[in-house]
């Protein structure tokens, strides 16, 4: 490799610095989007959260729909990834069962919600966003619905009798329970107050995958 070349590649090479500034960026883009929506998180707030200029958004995000769709995606394979290796372990671990094939779905997104830090908190919520607004079909299908495909195929097998319109629906209606878990505890212990018990912010895994395979079951 001459030495002109080696020079090429350093100055296409984005620096440590470019790096840490474009992940800060995407950090505070991710809390904003969690907190405020599309609408309600500005170019500017991104900008001033980051401690960067508002050109610096657009240089490492592009518009403001492609920086929420970047933002939803820099996750969304490691999401993936960990859901695939559980199925996988469970497949080589011996027969499956509905419940362990949802398990293996909602137990990693539960996890990284509740014990992965403020930034899994925060992207739980983004997925929220994304999951009940249509326009953003496309971030959906592309991010998450190979991955989704691959347990339905699991689930249909199981449920051989069961159509896949039906599964598909009851699919929805679980991840719409798993975001609800994710976003919405303290709507649950506010309900629950004065009830004897635990406090419902802690897991309800169990719970959930309880309901879950239950409404698949009927």
């Amino acid at each position: 490799m001459t030495g002109k070349v080696q020079e090429e590649q350093r100055q296409r090479a984005p620096s440590k610095r470019s790096l840490a500034t474009r992940e800060r960026i995407f950090d505070a883009a991710e809390q904003l989007f969690a907190e405020r929506g599309f609408e309600g998180a500005s170019i500017r707030d991104i900008a001033r959260a980051a401690e960067v200029q508002g050109a610096l958004v657009n240089h490492h995000g592009g518009s403001k729909e492609a920086l929420f769709a970047t933002v939803v995606a820099r996750r969304a394979e490691e999401l993936s990834r960990i859901r695939q290796e559980a199925l996988a372990q469970a497949k080589a671990d011996g027969p499956l069962t509905l419940r362990l094939v949802l398990s293996c779905f909602i137990a990693p997104f539960i996890d990284k919600t509740l014990n992965g830090g403020e930034t899994w908190s925060a992207y739980g919520r983004l997925i929220a966003h994304v999951s009940s607004d249509q326009r953003w079909q496309h971030i959906a299908q592309t991010c998450f619905d190979p991955t989704v495909k691959l347990f339905l195929e699991e689930v249909a097998t199981l449920l051989p009798e069961t159509s896949p319109q039906k599964i598909s629906a009851h699919f929805v209606f679980m991840v719409s329970a798993m975001l609800s878990l994710c976003t919405s505890r303290w709507r649950m212990n506010g309900l629950a107050q004065g009830a004897a018990g635990r406090d419902l912010t802690q897991d309800l895994t169990a719970e959930l995958l309880d309901f879950c395979e239950a409404g698949f079951k009927s």
